[in-house]
């Protein structure tokens, strides 16, 4: 499913067959840059039934060049993280 797909799924539930398309799209992207935002700095976001967002940090390690097999630095870097939630894990 894509978001354009989300967004018609969103619209199809009758409790909110009052929003168009266009305010279900600004609400889903505000949803994810509050998201994103909060995440940046290094908070959680716990959505209950659902999952956990958060960051974590990559250690610096060595690599290899696939191409090559010389040896290379990679440089350590904040990655995103998603833990689902227990209800929804039972529910797979």
């Amino acid at each position: 499913m894509n978001k354009k797909e989300l967004l018609e799924a969103i619209l199809k539930n009758k409790e909110l067959n009052h929003m168009t398309k266009k305010d279900a799209d600004a609400f889903l992207n505000k949803t994810i840059d509050v998201i994103k935002k909060t995440i940046k700095k290094g908070e959680d976001v716990s959505l209950i039934g659902f999952g956990t967002f958060s960051k974590v940090r990559r250690a610096a390690r060595m690599g290899v060049n696939p191409s090559t097999g010389e040896k290379i630095k990679i440089k350590a870097k904040n990655l995103p993280k998603f833990k689902p939630g227990k209800a929804w894990k039972e529910m797979l």
